[in-house]
């Protein structure tokens, strides 16, 4: 039998994941993969105006328009708009991942025992990589 590619499966609207499903069954993948998706066409597109932003403030400083006041504020946005360009970043290089873990069979599973990390973690963080315990383990180590 052809194993159904998850990537193509269209699924009802208000679908969600049950525990009563074989784990990782194709409309499992083909829900976290579309969630996926939309988390990185959302960040790509906020990513963008993001910089935009920092662009534009940049321009507006450097026309020399403002005081001391105003230049720390634009020091401070530029910082935060930084950060949040870099978070976004770190995030979609999760989500890639992620979408690399599907593709290879092994979303779902944990990158350290190979165990599943459960349908209820991976509904709560979809970008899960370890099971509840191992995560514990692995911040107390920290």
């Amino acid at each position: 039998m052809a194993k159904k590619d998850f990537k193509k499966i269209e699924l009802p609207p208000k679908y969600v994941p049950k525990k009563s499903e074989p784990y990782m069954c194709p409309e499992q993948l083909a829900y976290f993969y579309h969630l996926l998706l939309n988390q990185k066409q959302e960040l790509q597109s906020s990513n963008g105006s993001v910089l935009n932003s920092v662009r534009m403030a940049e321009k507006a400083n450097s026309d020399g328009v403002g005081d001391e006041s105003d230049s720390a504020q634009f020091e401070q946005e530029v910082t935060m708009n930084l950060r949040m360009s870099q978070r976004d970043n770190n995030l979609l290089k999760k989500i890639d991942a992620a979408l690399a873990r599907m593709d290879e069979g092994t979303y779902g599973y944990s990158v350290v025992s190979g165990e599943e990390i459960g349908i209820q973690r991976m509904l709560a963080r979809p970008l899960a990589t370890m099971t509840v315990e191992e995560q514990e383990e692995y911040e107390q180590r920290k």
